[in-house]
């Protein structure tokens, strides 16, 4: 098989920790030079083999500082996002939705809109953007993460077919949940709410997958590369969520 990421450069946005520092290193360890973005120099430079870069994907002006200090990205990861509030939609105010949307939704909007014309140019590259399986399902009491990353598949769909007669490919990849930090303060948060505990609060997460579990950072890195050795995907969506389905 053909070594799709060997020698390219890569742009990995929330890069410092979580599913965006596993997915550095994955491109990292197959040959490609890294920029791994994120807002703590310290997380990024603490990944190693990478190269560090401060910025606010939310910030028009940044994002532009970014595509000119790299303009030879020819793979960008567009992972950078916040889970949001867990809460009625009633009780969500103005404010934490609008941030929801400003790196999960607008993030996304500006990385493409920075890197892509260099793409377009050379008439290749790829463009994965990580949205979520609470994009296609309900998850209560997460309106404004389940609608952003419901844009973000959206975004990823059209503008497939923008950029896909230059020769760029873009996808997005929906992971289900993923075993971590943020998992256990949804768990947490939750066995509050109901008065369960947080044992049995995972449990009845977990048992709506079919595989019984949730993910490892390294299986969403590892789709990325799989995703990125697949030339002919565009415009697709993939799933992979151990088995997730809706509640």
């Amino acid at each position: 098989m053909t070594d799709r990421v060997r020698g390219r450069t890569a742009l990995v946005t929330g890069a410092g920790n979580g599913l965006g520092r596993a997915i550095a290193l994955a491109l990292a360890a197959r040959g490609a030079r890294v920029i791994a973005v994120g807002r703590n120099r310290d997380r990024l430079e603490a990944i190693g083999g990478v190269e560090a870069a401060v910025a606010d994907i939310s910030d028009p002006a940044g994002v532009d500082a970014l595509a000119a200090r790299y303009p030879d990205v020819d793979i960008l990861i567009n992972n950078a996002g916040v889970p949001g509030p867990v809460a009625a939609l009633t009780d969500i105010e103005p404010d934490e939705w609008d941030e929801v949307f400003a790196v999960n939704v607008r993030g996304t909007y500006l990385m493409c809109r920075a890197f892509l014309p260099a793409m377009v140019e050379r008439g290749a590259g790829d463009v994965i953007n990580v949205a979520s399986v609470s994009g296609k399902r309900p998850l209560i009491r997460r309106t404004p993460y389940t609608a952003s990353k419901m844009a973000v598949i959206g975004l990823t769909r059209t503008l497939a077919y923008e950029v896909g007669p230059a020769g760029v490919s873009v996808n997005s990849l929906s992971p289900g949940p993923v075993d971590g930090p943020r998992m256990t303060r949804n768990f947490r948060l939750e066995a509050e709410r109901t008065g369960v505990t947080y044992e049995e609060a995972e449990e009845a997460f977990v048992s709506r997958a079919a595989l019984h579990r949730m993910l490892t950072e390294d299986e969403v890195a590892d789709a990325v590369i799989a995703m990125l050795h697949m030339p002919g995907l565009c415009a697709a969506d993939i799933d992979l969520s151990a088995g997730m389905v809706a509640p």
